[in-house]
């Protein structure tokens, strides 16, 4: 299992697979690979980490691009296509570069129930966008989820890295009012 940089064999594919210079390709610092050694560490089957490692190259990267998918490949020995399959499944990894604000409005059953489709109504008009949107100036990307696991707190939402509860329209105004 190669847990450095992307082999021979893997950069010339990159090549072939229209990505940048070989040489100048997207990577983990060397304090990331022993993160991501680590990591692989605490699974039986190495791949196992290959979640975590994904949050890391977003947190790093800004999102995970076609290059951080066949990047992130060559640290597990796997193809491309598995890991863009895992990065598709999951609604938690941004194919594109996000803004700077991330708005996740929850619309399963109890949020619904609760006035979600309100909120996400009032969130369209208020932005301008629809949901999976990013607004023109970068600020706010809008998104729909399922469950947040607040329903006791419903309608809800995850605005960057907090939840915000018991949302209303007048709310959903001043949280906007604070995105900067």
């Amino acid at each position: 299992m190669s847990h450095g940089q992307p082999s021979t064999s893997n950069r010339a594919s990159a090549v072939r697979a229209g990505l940048s210079d070989p040489a100048t390709t997207i990577s983990f610092s060397e304090a990331q690979l022993g993160e991501v050694r680590r990591l692989q560490s605490l699974y039986p089957d190495a791949r196992g980490a290959l979640l975590p490692v994904l949050h890391m190259a977003q947190e790093t990267f800004g999102y995970i691009s076609l290059e951080a998918e066949e990047y992130v490949a060559t640290l597990f020995d796997l193809s491309p296509a598995h890991v863009h399959e895992v990065v598709t499944f999951y609604t938690l990894y941004f194919r594109e570069r996000p803004g700077r604000h991330v708005v996740a409005v929850c619309h399963n059953l109890s949020c619904h129930l609760a006035g979600a489709p309100g909120i996400i109504a009032h969130l369209k008009d208020k932005l301008g966008i629809d949901p999976g949107a990013t607004t023109e100036d970068g600020r706010v990307t809008f998104l729909t989820v399922e469950c947040l696991c607040a329903c006791e707190a419903a309608p809800m939402a995850q605005v960057d890295d907090r939840y915000e509860l018991n949302l209303t329209p007048e709310k959903i105004d001043r949280l906007l009012e604070g995105l900067r």
